[in-house]
């Protein structure tokens, strides 16, 4: 990984979400690593720096998290709970990305810190345009706070 490159984490277990994310910061030739994690419980030794992902020099903490809400061993709901509480992770924005729209989830989400959440879209073209906004805003216009290294 590109020491100048932003990290940015995609905690996804559908492929075929994964390959669209991952085509639409290629071909949008976005300037960001995406490190996927393919269910909950990988997403949180990312974040918390377990084996494997103990060398911060190797795997960064990320600028921005997209968070699924449905996948295995652990939730997108526990993900959020987990990190939103851990004082060094709690600035970490996390944008969760699901293919849900109801009301409960979009509640519980936000009561549990999420910084914002979409609805995936339907095609290609309107999840790349997606995948730029979450780009354009949460890693070049909005100011975070710094993050520990």
């Amino acid at each position: 990984m590109n020491e100048r490159q932003t990290v940015v984490l995609l905690a996804e277990d559908n492929e075929d979400d994964v390959h669209l994310v991952e085509r639409a910061f290629r071909l949008a030739q976005l300037p960001h690593a995406v490190v996927v994690a393919r269910d909950g419980g990988e997403a949180l030794a990312y974040l918390f720096g377990e084996p494997p992902y103990d060398d911060r020099a190797r795997f960064p903490l990320p600028a921005v998290v997209i968070l699924d809400l449905n996948m295995p061993r652990v939730n997108g709901f526990d993900v959020l709970a987990s990190v939103k509480q851990a004082k060094d992770l709690c600035r970490i924005p996390i944008v969760v990305l699901s293919s849900s729209d109801e009301d409960a989830d979009i509640q519980r989400s936000y009561d549990l810190g999420a910084n914002s959440y979409l609805k995936k879209p339907v095609g290609f073209d309107a999840f790349t345009y997606l995948i730029a906004e979450i780009e354009e805003y949460w890693l070049r216009t909005n100011l975070s706070p710094a993050v520990p290294a």
